[in-house]
């Protein structure tokens, strides 16, 4: 009895696997696609496929919004010290090295000079990724001093947020002073009759949020901007009920009369252009 027959096969190459080099491509984290990372820089890190807007580093901010070369830094020679000597699991002092090393910033803020279509502006930039963009003795201190600049020097002040941190509880109330101070801060641009411009990208929560960043003669935000002071998840298991769809996002906000505009990321530079020349 033949328990089994013998069959022929042919014998195929054997293919090499090709290898796909991670820094080459990105995936978005909305719609889960993979982007050729050329592609995303090109199209100024907006997914494609989805129009996701990518977070950016301060320094690709300053980048995208001013004149090539016309950026001047100020106040970089300040850093945040560890005035409560906070232990955790990790020292501050280890958090905030770490930050610095990470992100090649001395701070979460980044201050200076520059020209935006020929326009001279002072401006501030937070980067999410020190810290969380939160709000430190020194980054308020920034704050408060681009904004004396700006008085000092009539012309605009252009604040970028991207902090979703909040007060630092490893500074206790020396962090939380810095909600007032900006705030105080941007009262003496309106006082001295300056012009403040505020964009909001993703995130912009929490003390950032509830101070300088939603103070703003015009505010502007990107498209899908979580903007707020607590987050929904937290909101909802408090008042426990649901809340409405794309609740704190920037669009949300827009239909609510909170902000003023939402644009793509290719349409802020020439609106912002617009305005300072309507106000210049």
């Amino acid at each position: 009895m033949v328990w089994f027959k013998k069959r022929k096969y042919a014998v195929l190459p054997i293919r090499e696997k090709r290898e796909i080099k991670k820094d080459l491509w990105e995936k978005c984290d909305d719609c889960g696609k993979v982007i050729y990372k050329k592609i995303l820089i090109e199209n100024l890190k907006v997914c494609p496929k989805c129009e996701y807007h990518f977070r950016l580093t301060a320094k690709e901010r300053i980048n995208l919004t001013l004149d090539e070369n016309s950026f001047q830094e100020t106040n970089k020679e300040i850093f945040s010290a560890d005035p409560l000597d906070f232990h955790s699991q990790q020292p501050y002092k280890e958090k905030l090295k770490e930050a610095r090393e990470k992100t090649g910033l001395s701070e979460a803020v980044v201050t200076g000079e520059g020209k935006l279509s020929g326009y001279p502006v002072v401006l501030a930039v937070s980067d999410s990724r020190f810290i969380m963009g939160s709000m430190g003795s020194v980054a308020g201190e920034k704050i408060a001093r681009a904004a004396e600049s700006a008085i000092a020097k009539k012309i605009p002040f252009l604040s970028i947020a991207a902090g979703g941190g909040g007060a630092r509880m490893q500074e206790g109330m020396f962090s939380l002073m810095q909600m007032a101070k900006t705030a105080s801060a941007i009262g003496k641009l309106k006082k001295a009759g300056i012009l403040y411009i505020s964009l909001l990208t993703d995130p912009t929560m929490a003390g950032v949020a509830a101070s300088y960043a939603l103070l703003g003669d015009i505010i502007i935000a990107e498209p899908g901007a979580l903007i707020g002071f607590t987050g929904p998840r937290v909101i909802e298991q408090t008042i426990r009920q649901k809340l409405p769809k794309g609740f704190q996002r920037s669009e949300f906000l827009f239909k609510h009369g909170m902000i003023d505009l939402v644009l793509p990321r290719k349409e802020i530079k020439p609106a912002l252009a617009k305005i300072l020349s309507l106000f210049s």
